[in-house]
């Protein structure tokens, strides 16, 4: 009977990585992510879940009502524009039937103290890894020694033709003739700001990757298999 568990548990592992993995490279090339995808993921969640229903059973079986309440709530996050795209939104939602309760797999996760359900946890590893890459853009301009603040926290140095190719948006804009920051680049206007430069002769700006959430969500949720809730684990660490 653990046997089954575990290995339904790694099957949900498997399934997630790839179809994760699949979902952050169309992002990164394409920037979507196909629907079908998704309807993949939650048909096998829903397989699975009968699968141990029938086989080892659940040790709480309440928490599987957080699976609409977490498919609604990524819906209303959407909605209200609070989460970065549809297909993230639909990738938790899947995610939400494909592991509802806490995996184990050995003596994996290291953390298991967390009382949340387990897509939330996916959910809040991502977003704190996504946090993470204002550090990672800052170690790579003191590499580059293209240190200047804020710049080099939110993104990094490249020419207008690199920009033009490259899924970026200006952190600079022309106002008046002179180069300002640009706090909240709107990609309607990346074209119109670039041509600002090239016109003022200006061959090298700073811009912002525009970081799919996906790949955040595939680090998050290998993150949730193998170390547990971060953000739970961080909060009881400075408690």
């Amino acid at each position: 009977m653990m046997e089954d568990g575990i290995l339904l548990n790694i099957i949900r592992l498997v399934v997630g990585v790839i179809i994760l993995s699949y979902a952050s490279y169309t992002d990164i090339k394409i920037r979507r992510a196909a629907n079908m995808l998704w309807v993949v993921m939650g048909s096998i969640g829903a397989i699975l879940l009968v699968i141990q229903y029938f086989t080892t059973g659940f040790d709480n079986i309440l928490y599987l009502a957080f699976v609409p309440i977490m498919i609604a709530f990524m819906y209303v996050l959407f909605r209200l524009r609070l989460i970065f795209g549809g297909a993230d939104a639909k990738a938790i939602m899947a995610l939400a039937i494909l592991v509802p309760l806490e995996p184990a797999i050995l003596d994996f996760p290291l953390w298991k103290e967390s009382v949340m359900p387990f897509s939330w946890i996916i959910f809040s590893n991502a977003v704190v890894l996504f946090i993470l890459i204002p550090l990672s853009l800052l170690i790579y301009n003191i590499i580059k020694r293209s240190v200047e603040f804020p710049y080099c926290v939110l993104g990094y140095k490249t020419s207008i033709e690199k920009a033009k190719q490259s899924f970026v948006w200006p952190l600079e804009k022309i106002k008046n003739g002179k180069r300002k920051f640009s706090y909240m680049p709107k990609e309607f206007d990346t074209d119109e700001e670039l041509k600002a430069f090239e016109d003022e002769g200006i061959k090298e700006i700073w811009v912002t990757p525009k970081v799919p959430f996906m790949i955040p969500l595939l680090a998050g949720f290998l993150a949730s298999f193998f170390l547990g809730d971060i953000l739970s684990h961080i909060m009881q660490f400075f408690i």
